[in-house]
Protein backbone atom coordinates (compact mmCIF):
# COMPACT_ATOMS: atom_id res chain seq x y z
CA UNK A 1 0.00 0.00 0.00
CA UNK A 2 0.95 3.09 0.72
CA UNK A 3 2.71 5.99 2.20
CA UNK A 4 0.60 6.96 4.49
CA UNK A 5 1.15 4.85 7.11
CA UNK A 6 4.64 5.57 7.25
CA UNK A 7 3.39 9.23 8.50
CA UNK A 8 0.60 8.09 10.49
CA UNK A 9 3.46 5.88 12.37
CA UNK A 10 5.21 8.44 13.62
CA UNK A 11 2.39 10.14 15.67
CA UNK A 12 2.19 6.57 17.34
CA UNK A 13 5.90 6.15 18.16
CA UNK A 14 8.07 9.30 18.28
CA UNK A 15 6.63 11.80 20.07
CA UNK A 16 8.37 12.15 23.00
CA UNK A 17 8.14 14.51 26.26
CA UNK A 18 10.63 16.55 28.01
CA UNK A 19 10.92 14.73 31.41
CA UNK A 20 11.95 11.45 29.43
CA UNK A 21 15.35 12.79 29.48
CA UNK A 22 15.93 12.20 33.44
CA UNK A 23 17.82 8.85 34.02
CA UNK A 24 15.96 8.19 37.66
CA UNK A 25 13.91 5.09 37.73
CA UNK A 26 10.29 6.94 37.66
CA UNK A 27 11.24 7.93 34.47
CA UNK A 28 12.89 5.16 33.25
CA UNK A 29 9.38 3.43 33.88
CA UNK A 30 7.67 5.98 31.73
CA UNK A 31 10.12 6.00 28.57
CA UNK A 32 8.29 3.13 26.93
CA UNK A 33 5.09 4.02 27.25
CA UNK A 34 5.82 7.85 26.30
CA UNK A 35 8.03 6.82 23.24
CA UNK A 36 5.04 4.50 21.79
CA UNK A 37 2.06 6.00 23.93
CA UNK A 38 1.31 9.08 21.72
CA UNK A 39 0.88 8.65 17.62
CA UNK A 40 1.80 12.30 17.32
CA UNK A 41 3.72 13.46 14.93
CA UNK A 42 4.95 11.58 12.09
CA UNK A 43 5.67 7.67 10.26
CA UNK A 44 7.77 9.62 9.71
CA UNK A 45 7.72 13.64 10.12
CA UNK A 46 11.34 13.07 11.90
CA UNK A 47 14.75 14.64 11.91
CA UNK A 48 16.88 17.44 12.08
CA UNK A 49 16.49 19.52 9.00
CA UNK A 50 18.73 21.02 6.70
CA UNK A 51 20.59 24.52 7.90
CA UNK A 52 20.81 25.76 3.78
CA UNK A 53 17.00 25.81 3.87
CA UNK A 54 16.72 28.24 7.23
CA UNK A 55 16.93 31.51 4.89
CA UNK A 56 14.54 30.58 2.03
CA UNK A 57 12.82 27.80 2.74
CA UNK A 58 9.35 28.08 1.33
CA UNK A 59 11.24 28.37 -2.14
CA UNK A 60 12.00 24.88 -1.91
CA UNK A 61 8.73 23.76 -1.63
CA UNK A 62 7.64 20.79 -4.20
CA UNK A 63 5.06 23.12 -6.26
CA UNK A 64 4.54 19.56 -8.93
CA UNK A 65 1.41 18.43 -9.21
CA UNK A 66 -0.45 14.96 -7.83
CA UNK A 67 1.45 12.38 -10.27
CA UNK A 68 -0.36 9.73 -12.47
CA UNK A 69 1.04 6.83 -9.97
CA UNK A 70 -1.99 4.23 -9.93
CA UNK A 71 -4.81 5.19 -7.43
CA UNK A 72 -3.81 3.43 -4.02
CA UNK A 73 -6.53 0.32 -3.34
CA UNK A 74 -8.58 -0.28 -0.23
CA UNK A 75 -6.87 -2.37 2.32
CA UNK A 76 -6.78 -3.14 5.49
CA UNK A 77 -3.23 -3.35 7.27
CA UNK A 78 -1.68 -4.10 11.02
CA UNK A 79 2.25 -2.97 12.22
CA UNK A 80 4.12 -3.54 15.32
CA UNK A 81 6.34 -0.62 17.25
CA UNK A 82 9.32 -1.31 18.90
CA UNK A 83 12.15 -0.01 21.03
CA UNK A 84 15.63 -1.02 21.90
CA UNK A 85 13.90 -4.55 20.68
CA UNK A 86 11.26 -4.39 22.13
CA UNK A 87 7.87 -4.46 20.72
CA UNK A 88 5.53 -2.37 23.08
CA UNK A 89 2.66 -1.08 20.19
CA UNK A 90 0.13 -2.10 17.68
CA UNK A 91 -1.86 -0.35 15.30
CA UNK A 92 -4.50 -1.59 12.60
CA UNK A 93 -5.09 0.96 9.53
CA UNK A 94 -7.93 0.80 6.93
CA UNK A 95 -7.69 2.59 3.49
CA UNK A 96 -10.98 3.18 1.68
CA UNK A 97 -12.01 5.43 -0.97
CA UNK A 98 -15.73 5.95 -0.13
CA UNK A 99 -17.01 8.08 -2.55
CA UNK A 100 -16.10 9.17 -6.13
CA UNK A 101 -13.90 12.05 -4.68
CA UNK A 102 -12.87 11.15 -0.91
CA UNK A 103 -9.88 8.89 0.11
CA UNK A 104 -10.20 7.89 3.61
CA UNK A 105 -8.27 6.72 6.33
CA UNK A 106 -9.43 5.09 9.89
CA UNK A 107 -6.57 3.40 12.36
CA UNK A 108 -6.38 2.52 15.80
CA UNK A 109 -3.53 2.17 18.02
CA UNK A 110 -2.67 0.70 21.76
CA UNK A 111 0.65 0.35 24.12
CA UNK A 112 1.02 -3.77 24.38
CA UNK A 113 2.49 -5.93 26.95
CA UNK A 114 4.37 -4.67 29.89
CA UNK A 115 4.77 -1.45 28.53
CA UNK A 116 0.84 -1.10 28.71
CA UNK A 117 0.92 -1.86 32.49
CA UNK A 118 3.07 1.19 33.10
CA UNK A 119 1.58 3.37 30.10
CA UNK A 120 -2.14 2.88 29.16
CA UNK A 121 -2.68 4.83 25.81
CA UNK A 122 -5.31 4.13 23.26
CA UNK A 123 -5.95 6.13 20.30
CA UNK A 124 -8.64 6.20 17.24
CA UNK A 125 -7.65 8.19 14.00
CA UNK A 126 -9.46 9.43 11.12
CA UNK A 127 -8.75 11.76 8.03
CA UNK A 128 -10.78 12.72 4.85
CA UNK A 129 -8.85 14.27 1.59
CA UNK A 130 -10.00 15.16 -1.60
CA UNK A 131 -9.24 11.86 -4.36
CA UNK A 132 -8.57 14.29 -7.46
CA UNK A 133 -6.45 17.17 -5.97
CA UNK A 134 -5.09 14.98 -3.08
CA UNK A 135 -5.87 17.75 -0.48
CA UNK A 136 -6.58 17.15 3.34
CA UNK A 137 -10.63 18.18 4.33
CA UNK A 138 -10.36 16.88 7.96
CA UNK A 139 -9.00 15.03 10.50
CA UNK A 140 -10.19 13.63 13.68
CA UNK A 141 -7.84 11.99 15.90
CA UNK A 142 -9.18 10.68 20.00
CA UNK A 143 -6.15 10.09 22.48
CA UNK A 144 -6.78 8.38 25.81
CA UNK A 145 -3.84 8.53 28.37
CA UNK A 146 -4.76 6.85 31.58
CA UNK A 147 -8.01 8.18 32.49
CA UNK A 148 -6.94 11.71 30.27
CA UNK A 149 -9.09 12.38 26.84
CA UNK A 150 -7.54 14.35 24.18
CA UNK A 151 -9.57 15.12 21.04
CA UNK A 152 -8.57 17.29 18.10
CA UNK A 153 -10.42 17.78 14.81
CA UNK A 154 -8.58 19.69 12.08
CA UNK A 155 -10.31 21.60 9.73
CA UNK A 156 -8.47 22.61 6.10
CA UNK A 157 -9.46 25.59 3.45
CA UNK A 158 -7.36 27.13 0.94
CA UNK A 159 -6.05 29.26 3.42
CA UNK A 160 -4.62 27.02 5.96
CA UNK A 161 -5.79 24.97 9.13
CA UNK A 162 -8.30 25.38 12.04
CA UNK A 163 -7.88 23.23 15.09
CA UNK A 164 -9.64 22.63 17.84
CA UNK A 165 -8.33 20.54 20.81
CA UNK A 166 -10.34 19.23 23.95
CA UNK A 167 -8.25 18.09 26.67
CA UNK A 168 -9.49 16.90 30.36
CA UNK A 169 -11.34 14.35 31.85
CA UNK A 170 -14.92 13.89 30.74
CA UNK A 171 -16.21 17.11 28.52
CA UNK A 172 -12.74 18.70 29.64
CA UNK A 173 -12.76 22.25 27.41
CA UNK A 174 -11.60 23.28 23.48
CA UNK A 175 -9.25 25.49 22.55
CA UNK A 176 -9.26 26.50 18.80
CA UNK A 177 -6.71 28.06 16.71
CA UNK A 178 -5.59 29.15 13.38
CA UNK A 179 -2.72 28.44 11.55
CA UNK A 180 -2.63 30.14 7.74
CA UNK A 181 -0.65 29.16 5.24
CA UNK A 182 -1.64 28.01 1.65
CA UNK A 183 -0.98 24.14 0.91
CA UNK A 184 -0.80 22.61 4.02
CA UNK A 185 -1.48 18.73 4.09
CA UNK A 186 -2.09 16.69 7.18
CA UNK A 187 -0.43 13.23 7.50
CA UNK A 188 -3.22 11.38 5.35
CA UNK A 189 -2.78 13.90 2.38
CA UNK A 190 0.57 14.25 2.49
CA UNK A 191 1.19 10.60 1.93
CA UNK A 192 -1.33 10.10 -0.62
CA UNK A 193 0.57 13.31 -2.29
CA UNK A 194 4.28 11.97 -1.87
CA UNK A 195 2.87 8.30 -2.99
CA UNK A 196 1.65 9.31 -6.63
CA UNK A 197 5.10 11.34 -7.15
CA UNK A 198 7.85 8.78 -10.09
CA UNK A 199 10.21 8.83 -6.70
CA UNK A 200 12.90 8.44 -8.26
CA UNK A 201 16.66 7.81 -7.07
CA UNK A 202 18.22 11.03 -5.66
CA UNK A 203 14.75 12.76 -5.83
CA UNK A 204 13.98 15.22 -2.93
CA UNK A 205 10.34 16.41 -2.00
CA UNK A 206 9.38 18.52 0.62
CA UNK A 207 6.25 19.19 1.83
CA UNK A 208 4.49 21.19 4.60
CA UNK A 209 2.71 18.95 6.93
CA UNK A 210 -0.13 19.96 9.80
CA UNK A 211 -0.33 16.67 12.04
CA UNK A 212 -2.08 17.89 15.02
CA UNK A 213 -0.73 20.67 16.81
CA UNK A 214 2.26 21.77 14.83
CA UNK A 215 3.51 22.68 11.32
CA UNK A 216 6.58 20.75 10.20
CA UNK A 217 8.91 21.40 6.84
CA UNK A 218 8.89 17.67 5.46
CA UNK A 219 11.99 16.63 3.42
CA UNK A 220 11.89 13.13 1.70
CA UNK A 221 14.86 11.94 -0.24
CA UNK A 222 14.62 8.90 -1.83
CA UNK A 223 18.14 6.76 -1.46
CA UNK A 224 17.71 3.80 -3.32
CA UNK A 225 16.20 0.57 -4.57
CA UNK A 226 16.96 -2.37 -2.15
CA UNK A 227 15.20 -5.97 -1.13
CA UNK A 228 13.78 -6.11 2.56
CA UNK A 229 12.08 -8.86 4.40
CA UNK A 230 9.35 -8.11 7.01
CA UNK A 231 6.75 -9.87 9.06
CA UNK A 232 4.60 -9.64 5.99
CA UNK A 233 6.71 -10.62 3.62
CA UNK A 234 9.92 -10.36 1.04
CA UNK A 235 9.80 -7.27 -1.11
CA UNK A 236 11.86 -5.09 -3.26
CA UNK A 237 11.58 -1.76 -1.98
CA UNK A 238 12.18 2.22 -2.39
CA UNK A 239 14.68 3.15 0.66
CA UNK A 240 13.61 6.98 1.71
CA UNK A 241 15.80 9.18 4.13
CA UNK A 242 13.09 11.52 6.40
CA UNK A 243 14.06 14.90 7.70
CA UNK A 244 11.72 17.13 9.68
CA UNK A 245 11.54 21.17 10.92
CA UNK A 246 9.34 22.42 13.06
CA UNK A 247 7.91 26.22 11.99
CA UNK A 248 7.93 28.48 14.33
CA UNK A 249 5.64 31.48 15.11
CA UNK A 250 7.31 33.36 12.47
CA UNK A 251 7.19 30.57 9.88
CA UNK A 252 11.23 30.62 11.03
CA UNK A 253 12.79 27.14 10.62
CA UNK A 254 13.04 25.19 14.29
CA UNK A 255 15.64 22.17 14.33
CA UNK A 256 13.90 18.64 15.93
CA UNK A 257 15.93 18.66 19.26
CA UNK A 258 15.33 14.98 19.87
CA UNK A 259 15.30 13.09 16.24
CA UNK A 260 18.61 12.55 14.28
CA UNK A 261 17.93 10.24 11.20
CA UNK A 262 14.45 8.46 9.83
CA UNK A 263 14.66 5.76 6.94
CA UNK A 264 11.74 4.43 5.30
CA UNK A 265 11.23 1.27 3.18
CA UNK A 266 8.02 1.47 0.76
CA UNK A 267 7.06 -1.34 -1.14
CA UNK A 268 8.28 -1.24 -4.85
CA UNK A 269 5.11 -1.90 -7.07
CA UNK A 270 1.85 -0.15 -7.80
CA UNK A 271 0.64 0.03 -3.90
CA UNK A 272 3.78 1.65 -2.35
CA UNK A 273 3.17 -0.20 1.07
CA UNK A 274 5.13 1.20 4.04
CA UNK A 275 7.10 -1.63 5.14
CA UNK A 276 9.37 -0.40 7.95
CA UNK A 277 10.49 2.53 9.41
CA UNK A 278 13.61 3.11 11.63
CA UNK A 279 14.18 6.34 13.48
CA UNK A 280 17.45 7.65 15.41
CA UNK A 281 15.91 9.49 18.23
CA UNK A 282 18.23 10.60 21.68
CA UNK A 283 17.45 7.00 22.90
CA UNK A 284 18.25 4.77 20.61
CA UNK A 285 16.52 3.11 17.69
CA UNK A 286 12.70 3.11 17.23
CA UNK A 287 10.92 1.17 14.69
CA UNK A 288 8.29 0.32 12.88
CA UNK A 289 7.03 -2.97 11.16
CA UNK A 290 4.38 -4.43 8.87
CA UNK A 291 2.86 -7.10 9.96
CA UNK A 292 0.38 -8.17 7.88
CA UNK A 293 -1.85 -6.40 4.48
CA UNK A 294 -5.42 -7.35 3.18
CA UNK A 295 -6.80 -5.67 0.07
CA UNK A 296 -10.50 -5.41 -0.49
CA UNK A 297 -10.56 -5.77 -3.93
CA UNK A 298 -8.39 -7.77 -6.53
CA UNK A 299 -8.44 -5.12 -8.85
CA UNK A 300 -4.69 -5.82 -9.34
Amino acid sequence: MFFSYGFRVNRFAFRLTDDVKSTDLRSRKKLPGKLFGRLGIAAFLLLVGSPGLAANWQSTISREPPGNFPEPRSLRATYNFGWAGLTAATAEARFSKFSENRFQLEGTGRTTGFVRALWRYDVNYRAVADADTLRPIEMQQTETVRSKRIVTHLSFSAAGVTRARTEGKGAGTTKTRDFNLPNLFDLHSAALYLRSQPLRDKSVHRVVVYPASSAYLATITVVGREKISVRAGSYSAIKADLQLNRLGKNLELEPHRKFRRATIWISDDPDRIILRIEAQVFVGTVFAELQSVRFENASR
